[in-house]
């Protein structure tokens, strides 16, 4: 897995949390598994860990993985080198 630096890791956060508002569907799930809220949303994407659960959740779901690479134009293993470069322990699942 390449690397990336802290500042890409939080743009591209940024941005998958920003598809992710996007989505009817999904983002009352990712409310619901965080406990965060609508109005917390905007204090959040100044928060690295925020934005670590972000991508932590997108990583739970292959199909979310994809969905969102697609919709922020990168590629499918970006959102999981954007997780190792922020705080926090990111999953392992092997």
């Amino acid at each position: 897995m390449q690397s990336m630096d802290r500042e890409a890791a939080e743009t591209l956060a940024l941005r998958a949390l920003g598809w992710l508002v996007g989505q009817d569907d999904l983002l009352p799930v990712f409310l619901g598994s965080t406990g965060a809220g609508l109005d917390s949303l905007a204090a959040g994407a100044r928060d690295p860990v925020f934005l670590a659960s972000v991508l932590d959740f997108l990583l739970m779901d292959d199909a979310w993985v994809m969905a969102c690479a697609d919709g922020i134009g990168c590629a499918y293993p970006a959102l999981a080198t954007a997780r190792a470069a922020l705080p926090g322990a990111a999953p392992h699942w092997t």
